[in-house]
């Protein structure tokens, strides 16, 4: 095993090893997205799969948890909602608070992008060796149980927010060819 600071492998190699990696991975989940209806821009997916694994998200914490700002992510849930793929729901015991919730349908959608991307990935790993995707598997865990910084720039409401906010661009509707 090699250690981080191995004479026979740069740090800035393994670096630019790691972001083609990810630009490949992103390529196979834009494509697994695209493959899918209906089509959704990647920040309403991201939405989506946020509000799945934590089903106590209200819109300001999904604004959060997505780095946009809160009429950002209030109309990102319209579309979604109006697509019948999420929906508001008023808690009995508080009705003041209104959390989020994936309709039938939204799961529905997320399960065919898992199974999208599974099947690229399955194919894209195909040659690897089984000792080799063991380990990678186990790196990518590693990697996924980290934190990571936040982006510069990228809190609710900055300019970066609204200069890249593909919800608020023409067509960005939920169902809408883009």
């Amino acid at each position: 095993m090699r250690r981080e600071h191995d004479p026979e492998i740069p740090s800035d190699a393994v670096g630019r090893q790691v972001v083609e990696a990810v630009e490949n991975l992103v390529a196979l989940w834009f494509s697994a997205v695209e493959d899918v209806r209906p089509r959704l821009p990647p920040r309403q997916v991201r939405a989506l799969r946020a509000v799945r694994r934590q089903p106590t998200l209200n819109v300001t914490a999904l604004a959060e948890h997505l780095r946009i700002g809160l009429p950002t992510a209030s109309r990102l849930c319209d579309r979604l909602e109006a697509a019948g793929l999420l929906r508001r729901r008023v808690q009995p015991d508080d009705r003041r608070e209104i959390r989020l919730e994936v309709t039938a349908q939204g799961q529905r959608f997320l399960g065919d992008v898992t199974e999208r991307l599974s099947l690229h990935l399955a194919t894209a790993f195909e040659g690897v060796p089984p000792a080799q995707r063991v380990r990678l598997e186990q790196m990518l865990r590693a990697f996924h149980e980290g934190r990571l910084p936040a982006e510069p720039g990228s809190e609710p409401g900055s300019e970066q927010d609204r200069e890249h906010d593909p919800d608020t661009e023409p067509g960005a509707e939920a169902g809408g060819e883009r």
